[in-house]
């Protein structure tokens, strides 16, 4: 999911901007999804593999049960999107914790489509589309694999800042791996920079100084 992507950036130079159902942005369009499209909806994820996600291989009935449970449907508490190129669907994207204070997404693009800047493009519409649509909302985040350098390197284009590293805490099927949270800022997204974390916080000095 890496590339050259268009930037929206306000008058202020960040990356906010206007957002909402099948807007365009950087040659994409988002539509939401409803269960009348379930046959694409099988159709694209089964028609990929996802190696950085905790199921590679999906089985049509498994997407059709988890349709039916809710997952793909949009509420008070979650969106799903398409991505469309040309009235190609090459992208899903799901919204999701919205009723809490930090919502999350998770995001596919088709296989076929690696590497041409899409992952870029609708990680900056999502966020532009939960800032703008959510005013409650100060902060989003995103959780990978941490040996997923495409998306990671999106997530940074995007202006989202590495916060945690998870040892051993993403399942797969050779075991657990380490996993990464990023996540940005609603005032970053507005001013465009990046509020720099602070990743060497130990307290000073050896653990046996402090009581307890």
């Amino acid at each position: 999911m890496t590339g050259q992507d268009s930037e929206q950036a306000n008058a202020s130079g960040g990356w906010a901007g206007e957002a909402t159902s099948g807007a365009d942005a950087g040659g994409l369009r988002f539509v939401p999804h409803d269960r009348s499209a379930d046959a694409s909806l099988v159709e694209f994820l089964t028609g990929s593999v996802w190696p950085f996600h905790t199921e590679p291989c999906l089985d049509p009935a498994v997407v059709l049960r988890r349709s039916s449970d809710g997952d793909f449907d949009t509420s008070g508490e979650r969106e799903c999107w398409w991505a469309l190129c040309g009235g190609e669907r090459i992208g899903l994207v799901v919204i999701f914790d919205l009723g809490d204070p930090t919502p999350m997404f998770d995001l596919r693009i088709a296989a076929r489509f690696w590497g041409r800047g899409y992952g870029t493009t609708t990680v900056r519409w999502l966020t532009a589309r939960i800032f703008s649509t959510r005013a409650d909302k100060e902060r989003i985040e995103a959780t990978t694999r941490a040996d997923n350098w495409a998306m990671r390197a999106v997530l940074a284009r995007c202006g989202y800042a590495k916060e945690a590293h998870y040892r051993q805490a993403w399942p797969g099927a050779d075991g657990a791996c380490d996993a990464v949270g990023y996540a940005i800022l609603r005032s970053d997204w507005l001013t465009g920079r990046t509020t720099p974390v602070n990743g060497d916080d130990e307290p000073p000095g050896p653990p046996s100084s402090y009581p307890g």
